[in-house]
């Protein structure tokens, strides 16, 4: 498995990973092989450079390859939101979890 402290460095350095660096950086991260801090300093380099599209696609290809379906009824509804808007109101689906 690939070091993520040579994608920082070539991410820090302004350089675009591709497709397969993409998915090598994203596949250290979701098998537990990188520091809190290594994860950090890589995402905010990719975020100050700007993310590039075989970026994203490599990082979307581990996530889909390490996700868990979930079996769900059919007639389920999802009541959840994201929250964290900042406009000061309440979020009500988080509440509304509770709810039988």
């Amino acid at each position: 498995m690939a070091d993520l402290k040579s994608f920082i460095a070539k991410v820090a350095d302004g350089q675009p990973l591709d497709r397969i660096e993409a998915r090598s950086a994203f596949g250290v991260m979701m098998s537990g092989d990188a520091t809190p801090s290594q994860i950090g300093g890589f995402l905010m380099a990719l975020r100050v450079r700007v993310e590039s599209v075989d970026e994203i696609y490599g990082a979307v290809s581990v996530m889909r390859e390490k996700m868990l379906p979930v079996k769900a009824p059919a007639d389920a509804v999802d009541i959840v939101g994201t929250g964290g808007d900042a406009s000061g109101t309440y979020n009500v689906s988080t509440a509304a979890a509770f709810i039988t």
